[in-house]
């Protein structure tokens, strides 16, 4: 990752309030020209600091509006198979390795009980894939953010 300075972060600031901010927009609240704006942006998406432009909508929409985590535990010589397979799963949404006793955790979305159980047998029958234990999600009580973050680079640098 790049090292990042005060107008970069204040453009990142400037884009964690408002995701669908124009590039002139950005030019004007910064007081920056608008070619300044799209050469940080073009550098900033090239060294990997933006995730994703998907834009992110909730799994009820589309009709599966029971979401759960999945830890998984692995046998670890097969991990990079194992991933791939269970990507191929269309009910998880994320998945994020993990250290301790837990190598995988897996975010599903799933229409309900029944298809959850059906989801989870099918993540425990991918070879290599020894247990799992599954939480329901009974709400998202804090959103992904990295405003706060932000906030601390800027008082940092």
């Amino acid at each position: 990752m790049p090292g990042l300075d005060r107008i970069d972060l204040e453009l990142l600031a400037a884009l964690a309030d408002d995701p669908r901010i124009t590039i002139v927009a950005l030019a004007e609240n910064l007081k920056l020209s608008r070619n300044t704006i799209q050469a940080r942006m073009a550098r900033l998406e090239q060294t990997g600091v933006f995730l994703s432009y998907e834009r992110s909508f909730s799994p009820d929409v589309l009709g599966f509006p029971l979401q759960a985590f999945v830890n998984i535990g692995v046998r670890q010589p097969e991990l990079p198979r194992i991933i791939n397979e269970l990507a191929r799963i269309p009910e998880i949404v994320q998945a994020h390795g993990l250290s301790g006793s837990i190598d995988l955790l897996a975010r599903v979305a799933c229409r309900d009980a029944r298809h959850l159980f059906d989801t989870d047998a099918r993540i425990l029958s991918i070879e290599g894939v020894e247990r799992t234990e599954t939480s329901l999600a009974m709400g998202e009580v804090i959103p992904f953010r990295v405003a706060g973050l932000i906030g601390l680079a800027r008082r940092e640098s």
